[in-house]
C-alpha cells in the first residue's frame, strides 16, 4: 500500500516537473523571432498597465481597435493602416492582456475596456475620434460611447458578435473553469494547449479567413507569439472571457447612442445577415456593408475592399 501511495506521488511530482518543463520551454522560446516588432510604438501609462499603441499618418484622428482575444493584437490593422494614414492620424493598441501591452493577473470586464479606451482617447488622442472595432470589441466600444458622447465621432464595426451571444453571464461551471485557468502550472499548461501553432491555423481557417491561400505562415505566428508574450499571460484575459466576464447586454446602449454606426460584414458566414439586421433593430439608422467571399477580418483577408467601403461610408 504505502509502494503504490510512493509511486502515486513519485508520477504526480514527475508530470508536474514535465509540465512546468513545458511551460518553461514555451516561455524561452516564444517571441525570439520577433513577429510583434515595438520599435516604432509607444506606450501608454495607464492605471492598470502599460498600453502598447502605434501613431502614424497626419488628419482627423482614427483609433484602431482590435478583436478582443488573446492572440489578436493591433496586427490586425497592419493592411489598412498605410491606406488609412494617407488622410487620417492613425492610432492603433493592442488591448490590456493583448500583444504588447502588459497582461495583469486579473478579472477582465467590460467596464475595464470601457475605461481603458475612454482614457486613451481623453489622454492621448485627445480630441473627438473616429473608432473602428472588430468583434467582441464592439460590445465595450459602444458601451464607451453611450457612456462620454465627447470621445467618438463616426464608430465602424467589423464582424460584431450577436446580440444574444453578449447576453451570457457568468455561472458555477464556467467561473470554475476560469479558476483553473488562473493556477500558475496547470492553468498556464491548459492556457497553451489552447494557444498551440494548429490551434491558431484553424482559427484563421475556420473563423479569420475564408480563402485559406490568403493566410500567411508570417500572420499566423504573429498570433502565436502574441498569446504567449509575457509568460503566457493572456490566459488571464482568457479566462475571463471564458467565464463571460467580458460580456455585457449592448441593446438599452443602441437605443441611445446618437453616433453613425457603420456595419461590416459577410454574407458567406452563417447567420452573419440575421445578426447584423439584429442591430438595426434597436438602431434603424445603421448603415450596413457586406464583403463577399471574407470571414471575420476582412481588414485582413481583403484590404482593397475593405478599404473601399470605409471610403463609401465617408463620402456618404
Amino acid at each position: 500500500m504505502k509502494k503504490n501511495i510512493r509511486h502515486f506521488f513519485l508520477l504526480t511530482a514527475l508530470a508536474a516537473g514535465t509540465v512546468y518543463g513545458i511551460n518553461k520551454f514555451i516561455d524561452a522560446t516564444i517571441g525570439t523571432r520577433k513577429y510583434l516588432n515595438n520599435t516604432s510604438g509607444r506606450y501608454f501609462e495607464w492605471r492598470y498597465g502599460n498600453i502598447y499603441y502605434t501613431k502614424q499618418g497626419k488628419g482627423s484622428p482614427v483609433l484602431l481597435i482590435h478583436d478582443l482575444y488573446p492572440a489578436s493584437s493591433s496586427a490586425e490593422w497592419c493592411r489598412v493602416i498605410k491606406k488609412l494614414e494617407t488622410n487620417h492620424t492613425v492610432y492603433a493598441i493592442d488591448l490590456l492582456g493583448c500583444g504588447r501591452s502588459d497582461k495583469p493577473y486579473f478579472t477582465y470586464t467590460n467596464y475595464m475596456y470601457v475605461q481603458l479606451i475612454t482614457d486613451f482617447v481623453k489622454k492621448v488622442i485627445e480630441e473627438k475620434t473616429d473608432v473602428f472595432a472588430t468583434g467582441d470589441s464592439s460590445s465595450f466600444t459602444l458601451m464607451a460611447a453611450n457612456m462620454d458622447e465627447n470621445i467618438f465621432n463616426r464608430i465602424f464595426l467589423i464582424s460584431p458578435p450577436s446580440l444574444e451571444s453578449l447576453l451570457a453571464n457568468p455561472n458555477k461551471k464556467d467561473n470554475f473553469l476560469k479558476n483553473v485557468i488562473d493556477l500558475p502550472v496547470i492553468g498556464t499548461f491548459y492556457y497553451n494547449i489552447k494557444m498551440r501553432e494548429q490551434k491558431i491555423t484553424e482559427l484563421f481557417e475556420k473563423d479569420y479567413f475564408r480563402r485559406k491561400n490568403l493566410i500567411t505562415d508570417e500572420m499566423k505566428n504573429i498570433y502565436h507569439e502574441s498569446a504567449h508574450l509575457e509568460k503566457s499571460g493572456g490566459k488571464y484575459l482568457y479566462g475571463s472571457m471564458i467565464g463571460h466576464y467580458t460580456n455585457i447586454n449592448i441593446i438599452p446602449a443602441l437605443k441611445k447612442i446618437t453616433n453613425p454606426i457603420f456595419i461590416i460584414g459577410n454574407r458567406d458566414k452563417e447567420n452573419s445577415i440575421k445578426t447584423l439586421d439584429s442591430y438595426t433593430k434597436y438602431d434603424e439608422n445603421i448603415e450596413i456593408s457586406y464583403i463577399s467571399n471574407c470571414n471575420k477580418l476582412p481588414q485582413l483577408e481583403d484590404p482593397k475592399k475593405f478599404y473601399e467601403i470605409i471610403q463609401m461610408f465617408y463620402e456618404n
